[in-house]
Parts: C-alpha cells; structure tokens; sequence
C-alpha cells in the first residue's frame, strides 16, 4: 500500500483505519484461497496483480478518468446496460457487496433479515471502506427484487442514484416496459454526461462488451475439458474481475489466458485429476471477495466447471446483435438482449430451469451445486423448480444457503463433502 494511494483514498474521504484492516483481510482471505493452489495457469498473475491493486491502480485510473471529464457509474446487477454507458464516454463498474462489511451501520437502515449483499452494500458506503463507491458520480440500481428495491429508497438519500424498473414477465406490454427503463436510462446518462449517444458510440460500445462476453464464452467453452484445465476458483475471479476491469484490456488478457488455456487442454493438463467430481454452481450472484463456497467445494477434492449465475453465463451467455445501423435498431437490440436474462425475479422462469440443464449437460457436470443467499427469496423458491427439473433429467443436486461469515463452513465442508461422494 503506497503512499500514494493512501492519499487518494483520503480524498475519498475513506476511513483508512477500517479499510487497511479490510485490505489485511483480503489479503489473508486471497492467499488461502487462491495463493494456495497447485498448477496454476502463468495468465493467474494478471489475475492475482488486479486483486492487490483493485482498491489501488484501478481507482487511481477511475481518478484520472474523471480529471479528464468522464464520469463513472457504479451498478450492482448485469440488467444496466454497459454498453450505454460507455456509448456515453462514462467508465461503468460494478461495486463492493462481496463482504461483510458495515453490518451494524448497515442494520440501522434495512432490516437484520436482509440478504448479505444488500447489507453489503449499504454497509460499504456508510462504513465509508469502498473507494469504487465513493468514486462514482451515478449509482444505478434495479428492481430485480423486493429487498434491493426498499434497500434503494434508504440507499438514494445518502449517494445519487438512477433506479431502473425491470418487468417482472415476459410479455410485450413488459418489453415496452423495459425498452422505455432503456430508454430512461440513456437520457439520464446524456444528461450526467453532456454527451450524445450517437448510432456510431452505441456500435463501438457494443462491440466492445461483445468481445469481453465473446472471450468469457471462450473461456466457458474451454472448462468442459477433463481433466479440467482452470479451477472454479479462478474461473469465478475472472468473472468478477470483468466488472470491475476496462473492458478492452481484460478482453485482451482473458483471451492470452484462453490461449494457454487451450495448450493446457491438448496436453491433457488440468488442476484436478481426470475424473474428478464435476460440479456446476448455481444461484446467486457471488460479488468480490465472496469465494466461499466454490473454495468449500473444490476442498471436497471436486472440480467447479461452470456458474450458472449474475457473476457467470448469466452475464455472458448473450450478445447483442451488431448488424443494427442506425440508433433505434441498436436500441431494440440491447432490449432484446438484456430481456434474455433469466433472472429469478421473472415469473414465470422456466428458461432459466432449461438453461441450467443445458449448461450442466455441456459442463459435462457430474451434478448442480445451488448456492442462495440467505432471505434471498427469488433464487431459495426458483431451488425447488430447479431440483424437479434436474430431477428428470438424472442430474444430482444439492442446495445451500449461507451467508458472507465463515461461521458455517464446517458444515457446508460435510454437506458438499457428502453430496460429492454421492456423484462418485
């Protein structure tokens, strides 16, 4: 930790006794979780530098972006159209909701039986320990659920925010809907902004997201190899890292990591022995530093492969059409795209039941490891839904709950332990 950066985050006006000792945490939590690991790929460095300097580099950039006259907008959810945003010459990022940070202040605004990333969040910005959050000129939410819907009505009196409404179906009267939400939303980035998005801004963004996605699909693609060729681990982190990373240079680095990937795959390399247990994550979204239960699983000596979730396909698993030329069609492409996701606060969600079998299946998944939050009520309902369906497809299942404490993680070592001798 330079001096430099602890003067930036004075600016910030950080509470730099709570955030070195969240930095300490951090940095004991990543070494024992992934410093630790065994056959690691050369491209984890990059991996491994962005996480040392993720409160660092990265917002000293975010800094000198804003010295330059942009504007940053931080988001909690993959329904904000990036893609809008940096048509708008704004940096988009997501922000901290990984850690039990906060809690108590965080309490005094939502109730105690509120998911662990909604006090996250809140607890992050009240604590004053995020300087991705106290670094954004816009913070966008969503209403993809009750709880971050009544968290954002506190949440908005104390930083600004632009709520965007997400239907709750699939009709075309939703759609409509949804399409006036983007349309909301670009005006408001113009308008933070002063700058037009223009038919040839919205083509380059788009492009740009694409290729990050395109490379993530690469990267997905290249896991249903046995033996694996990436941990679960580091296969989560780089999902997670595209949120908070400029775009065109993690594509770039992502694609170096792929390329040793697939040298890795043709010389029959991997992380666990071939055979291992293969486990598909599924559920909730898993924010920095939540790597908790994927670390659980992989102790069981199984093999995390795919994540079916927010920090996953979810974000990933489409692109927007580029054969659109002019402003209006790019438009109704993104509408089209983002009303794809299959989020568990749709009703009803049974794509999302299809995608999960489907991904499994090219995962070449021994069975579905489904991960909630605890009181997140959409993805603890949508388990039941999804245990049927994999139920007929003979497709083993286990569902947990938990929440950001290591308090449980004795008891989910013998419960996940269980459920993968089961698959052998």
């Amino acid at each position: 930790m330079s001096a430099n950066h602890k003067e930036m985050w004075e600016k910030l006006d950080l509470d730099l006794t709570g955030h070195d000792a969240l930095l300490e945490v951090l940095g004991k939590f990543y070494g024992d979780i992934y410093m630790s690991q065994q056959g690691r790929l050369k491209g984890a460095e990059y991996l491994d530098f962005v996480l040392s300097e993720i409160h660092g580099l990265r917002i000293k950039e975010l800094q000198d972006a804003k010295a330059q006259g942009h504007k940053v907008v931080g988001t909690f959810c993959v329904f904000v159209p990036e893609e809008l945003t940096l048509a708008a010459d704004a940096v988009h990022v997501g922000l901290c909701a990984g850690a039990d940070a906060g809690r108590e202040q965080a309490e005094t605004m939502v109730p105690r039986n509120t998911c662990a990333l909604i006090k996250s969040f809140i607890g992050f910005k009240l604590a004053r320990l995020c300087p991705f959050t106290e670094s954004c000129d816009l913070i966008v939410g969503e209403t993809t659920c009750d709880g971050k819907k009544k968290a954002y009505e506190a949440f908005g009196k104390i930083t600004p925010m632009h709520i965007m409404e997400v239907p709750q179906q699939k009709r075309t009267s939703d759609r409509d809907l949804w399409r006036s939400e983007v349309l909301r939303y670009k005006e408001a980035l113009e308008k933070l902004t002063g700058r037009a998005i223009t038919a040839e801004k919205l083509g380059q963004a788009i492009r740009v997201v694409n290729a990050k996605r395109a490379a993530l699909q690469r990267l997905n693609a290249l896991r249903s190899a046995d033996p694996a060729p990436i941990s679960g681990r580091d296969a989560l982190l780089i999902n997670q890292i595209s949120f908070y990373d400029d775009p065109v240079r993690f594509t770039a680095k992502i694609n170096e990591l792929c390329d040793e990937l697939e040298t890795r795959v043709a010389a029959g390399q991997g992380v666990a022995p071939k055979g291992a247990p293969r486990l598909l994550l599924s559920g909730c979204p898993m924010a920095v530093p939540n790597w908790k239960v994927p670390y659980v699983a992989e102790s069981t000596g199984a093999v995390v492969v795919g994540e079916e979730s927010c920090i996953g396909t979810r974000n990933s698993r489409d692109l927007v059409d580029e054969s659109a030329r002019d402003l209006d069609a790019m438009i109704e492409a993104l509408v089209d795209r983002y009303l794809r996701i299959d989020c568990a606060c749709f009703t009803p969600n049974d794509e999302r039941l299809d995608n999960i079998a489907a991904e499994a299946k090219a995962a070449k998944a021994d069975g579905v490891l489904h991960y909630s939050l605890l009181f997140c009520q959409p993805y603890t309902h949508e388990a039941f839904k999804v245990a049927d369906r994999l139920r007929t497809e003979k497709i083993p299942m286990l569902a947990v709950e938990t929440d950001y404490s290591m308090d449980d993680v004795e008891q989910l070592k013998t419960r996940i332990g269980a459920f993968v001798e089961t698959l052998g």
